[in-house]
Formats: structure tokens, C-alpha cells, sequence
């Protein structure tokens, strides 16, 4: 799962198999069609996983994710992440 901040400041959350050649194609604008309408795109953050289908899940949790959340789960600001989670449940 990867999170990549488009030049219009916004981010874009996806999942692959392979981070390398799925980043080469967001640049070249042969990825999502929001990155390639918001080129150049820039990697700023991702987490591994043993199966594509736990990548995927995490992705489709962050994709609903505040940007002010987002920005803390970048900067790994554990205390700022725990805080935005509760008051989104709230």
C-alpha cells in the first residue's frame, strides 16, 4: 500500500505488488487517471504486506482517511494519528 502526494498538493492512495514499476507508470501518467492529470507525483509513504489482498484492505481504509490524517500517518505521528481516529469516531 502507497500513498503519493500529486502536484496540486492532494493524495492518492493505491496498492500493488510491485511499488518500482507501479511508480514508474504513475510518472509516465499510465497510472490512475487522477495521478497522470497531476503529474509529477512524489512517493511519501507505504507499508508492506505478505499478501496483495491485506495491501488492498489497507488501502481501501486510508482512501477514507482525512488529508489532516494522512499527514500524520506520513510524518508517523502516532499521538496526532490516535487522537484524529478517535474524533472521527466521536
Amino acid at each position: 500500500m502507497y500513498i503519493l502526494k500529486c502536484n496540486n498538493g492532494q493524495y492518492y492512495t493505491g496498492s500493488t505488488t510491485n511499488l518500482e514499476a507501479r511508480l514508474l507508470e504513475h510518472q509516465a501518467g499510465l497510472g490512475a487517471n487522477f495521478t497522470s492529470k497531476h503529474l509529477p507525483v512524489e512517493l511519501v509513504y507505504y507499508e508492506e504486506f505478505k499478501y496483495i489482498a491485506e495491501a488492498f484492505l489497507r488501502e481501501k481504509q486510508v482512501q477514507n482517511w482525512s488529508k489532516k490524517k494522512k499527514e500524520a500517518l506520513i510524518a508517523g505521528n502516532v499521538v496526532e494519528l490516535k487522537f484524529l481516529s478517535r474524533k472521527q469516531k466521536l
